[in-house]
């Protein structure tokens, strides 16, 4: 793949440990995948968390960056570990039996895109899967491994806020139960990925928008949470899933009358988010 596997977007300068992140928003297909693929242009893109690096572009503005793909899911999946092989799409990969993520299709290189949907015809040989991982992952990871230590040396902590969308269906059997449908879903692996004063903050800026939020159910955070997650060295990790029917039109893939109100609801809430890494002014001394 000759393109970037992401985009880093930069403040002028960093005012605050939270770095934001987007690792299924992209969408640069590579012509050769397409033409390898069973699927139209339309149903391989439904894996996508399509615009979420639009919502965060105004992040750098509140002294945090971004690190959104340009690789798209369906192609390499940036939120799995390397060695998550899929051995019915890799040929000569090992088998996963324990990893549900990998036997139900959904390893580093993808098999399925939303709804079980087969992405090839047969296999693919190894070779081609070590290249996706070494050109798309590795990059990818690094640069966000690098951003995370930035803040680290600055601010004496980070705080990496993963942004995704889900499905509005994905709260269907919530809302058949007669609760309120959560339109937010935050994800610290039950308090392993990320203190709780974090995740407290994190969701009050939401609820202050006026947003529902449920935590871990049915998205507790995937690899990068569990990756870099460590709250006992001050390195958090807070995975956020946002309804895609506050945004978009799921089944056209465009956005829909409300996209322009919301993105300006979210770009207040990153700004308030942002503000949680920022460093506290210590008092004056009384003289």
């Amino acid at each position: 793949m000759a393109k970037e596997p992401f985009r880093l977007l930069l403040p002028e300068r960093r005012e605050t440990s939270v770095v934001f992140a987007s690792p299924h928003s992209g969408r640069d297909y590579p012509p050769a995948f397409l033409a390898a693929s069973v699927l139209d242009e339309d149903t391989i893109r439904t894996s996508e968390d399509a615009f979420v690096d639009q919502l965060l572009s105004g992040a750098p503005a509140h002294g945090a960056p971004v690190l959104a793909a340009t690789v798209p899911r369906a192609y390499v999946d940036l939120n799995r570990a390397a060695d998550e092989l899929d051995p019915a799409l890799i040929e000569g990969a090992q088998t996963h039996m324990h990893n549900p993520r990998v036997v139900s299709g959904l390893g580093v290189i993808p098999r399925v895109v939303a709804g079980g949907r087969a992405i090839y015809r047969g296999k693919l040989p190894l070779a081609e899967a070590q290249a996706r991982i070494a050109d798309c992952w590795r990059p990818y990871h690094a640069q966000l491994a690098a951003l995370i230590a930035q803040s680290a040396d600055r601010f004496g902590e980070a705080i990496l806020v993963d942004f995704h969308s889900m499905p509005h269906e994905a709260m269907d059997s919530i809302a058949a139960t007669g609760a309120p449908r959560p339109e937010i879903v935050l994800g610290d692996r039950y308090g392993a990925a990320a203190a709780p004063d974090v995740v407290d903050r994190i969701e009050a800026a939401f609820e202050r928008a006026g947003l529902r939020v449920l935590r871990n159910a049915p998205f507790a955070g995937a690899y990068v949470t569990q990756a870099y997650g460590r709250p006992g060295r001050r390195q958090h990790a807070v995975q956020v899933e946002i309804d895609r029917a506050l945004y978009m039109s799921e089944a056209p893939i465009r956005p829909n009358g409300n996209y322009a109100t919301f993105a300006r609801m979210l770009d207040g809430i990153v700004a308030e988010i942002a503000a949680i890494g920022r460093p506290r002014r210590l008092p004056l001394a009384a003289e």
